[in-house]
C-alpha cells in the first residue's frame, strides 16, 4: 500500500459521552450498527466499537449486547471492526476483557497507561439529565483513575494478543505512554507492525497543541522506527484541526461520535457518516488516498475478518 494513502478508523458511540450530550448518539445495537456501517460506506476501513445498554445508553461490557451489533456489520461492511478493551473507566480489567476475549477480533484498542481522565467539566453544561446515572458517572471521573496498569497491558497483550491472534490499536495520551509501549516491545510483548493512535485534548492527558503532535510524532518515530503506522484523534472541537494536520505530517486519523458530538462550529453531527464524508472531502482536497480495508488489513498484518468469533 501506498505510504501516502491514509487510514480512516470511525469510533461510533464510545463510553465518553451521555445521552443527554446529544440526540444522534448510537445507543441502541441498531443505532450501533446502522451507524458503523454509515461511516464504513463513507470511507472508514476501522470502526472502533463500544456497547451500550439498549434501555439507558449507559457503557456495559456485555458480549450478549455486543453479539446484538456486530455480525450485522460484519455482514453488510468490509470494515475491520476494532472492539475497546477500554470500555469505560468504572470498569474492572476482566469486566473490559469479557467482549473480546470472547469475541476475538481482528483490532482491540489497548491503553497505554493509567491516568486521570476528567469527564466531570461536561456537569456544567447541563441542568437536567435524561438518565440518572449519567450524573454521578461524570462526576466520579473527578476522584477515579481510568486504570491501565503494567500487569493490566501484560494480560491484554497475552490473553488477548498472543492467545487469540488479535492486533492492537495502541492508545497514546501522553508522551509516558509511548514509552510503555516500546518498554513492552523491548520485552517481547508486542511485536510489529504497530498501529499507535496518539490522543489530543483530553482532560488528564496531553493538551490539543500543535506543539504536542508534532512532539509526539518526533517521540514515535524515535522508538519505532519503520515499524509502526501514525494514527491521530483529537477531541471535541480541535478534532478536525488535528486530524488535518497529521494527514499532512503522513499520519492516519481518527473521527467519530466518541470523540466529537460536532460537524463544524455550534452543529451537531448527525451521524458518524457525516464526519467521515466531511474528512474524506478535506483529504480528498489535499491529494490524498484512503486506504481500503484490505489494505490496512494487509498493513497491519491482521489476522482477517473470517478468524473472528462472531
Amino acid at each position: 500500500m501506498s505510504s501516502r494513502k491514509v487510514i480512516i478508523t470511525c469510533a461510533i458511540t464510545g463510553s465518553i459521552h451521555t445521552p443527554t450530550m446529544s440526540p444522534h448518539l448510537p445507543i441502541t445495537p441498531n443505532q450501533i450498527a446502522d451507524g458503523a456501517i454509515g461511516a464504513a460506506n463513507a470511507g472508514a476501513s476501522i470502526l472502533h466499537l463500544h456497547a451500550r445498554h439498549p434501555t439507558d445508553g449507559s457503557p456495559t461490557p456485555d458480549p450478549d449486547v455486543f453479539r446484538q451489533f456486530l455480525p450485522k456489520i460484519k455482514a453488510e461492511t468490509s470494515a475491520i471492526i476494532n472492539i475497546t478493551t477500554g470500555g469505560a473507566q468504572t470498569m474492572s480489567i476482566d469486566e473490559r476483557l469479557e467482549g473480546p476475549l470472547s469475541l476475538q477480533p481482528e483490532m482491540t484498542s489497548l491503553n497505554m497507561g493509567s491516568m486521570n481522565f476528567g469527564l466531570y467539566p461536561a456537569l456544567e453544561k447541563f441542568k437536567e439529565w435524561e438518565h440518572e446515572w449519567e450524573h454521578g458517572y461524570l462526576e466520579s471521573s473527578r476522584s477515579g483513575i481510568f486504570r491501565n496498569t503494567f500487569s493490566d497491558i501484560e494480560a491484554i497483550l497475552q490473553r488477548l494478543g498472543q492467545g487469540c491472534g488479535t492486533r492492537f490499536e495502541f492508545e497514546c495520551y501522553d508522551v509516558g505512554h509511548l514509552y510503555n509501549l516500546a518498554h513492552m516491545i523491548d520485552r517481547g510483548l508486542a511485536k510489529p507492525p504497530f498501529f499507535v493512535q496518539t490522543i489530543f485534548g483530553i482532560l488528564g492527558g496531553i493538551g490539543a497543541d500543535i506543539e504536542n503532535l508534532v512532539h509526539m510524532r518526533r517521540i514515535a518515530d524515535k522508538l519505532f522506527g519503520q515499524d509502526y503506522q501514525w494514527s491521530i484523534l483529537a477531541a471535541g472541537r480541535f478534532q478536525t484541526s488535528f486530524v488535518t494536520t497529521g494527514a499532512i505530517m503522513g499520519g492516519n486519523i481518527r473521527v467519530g461520535l466518541e470523540d466529537n458530538l460536532y460537524l463544524s462550529k455550534g452543529v451537531m453531527a448527525e451521524s458518524n457518516a457525516q464526519q467521515v464524508t466531511k474528512i474524506r472531502s478535506i483529504l480528498d482536497e489535499l491529494s490524498l488516498e484512503i486506504a481500503t480495508p484490505d489494505e490496512v488489513r494487509e498493513l497491519l498484518d491482521l489476522k482477517g475478518a473470517d478468524q473472528v468469533d462472531f
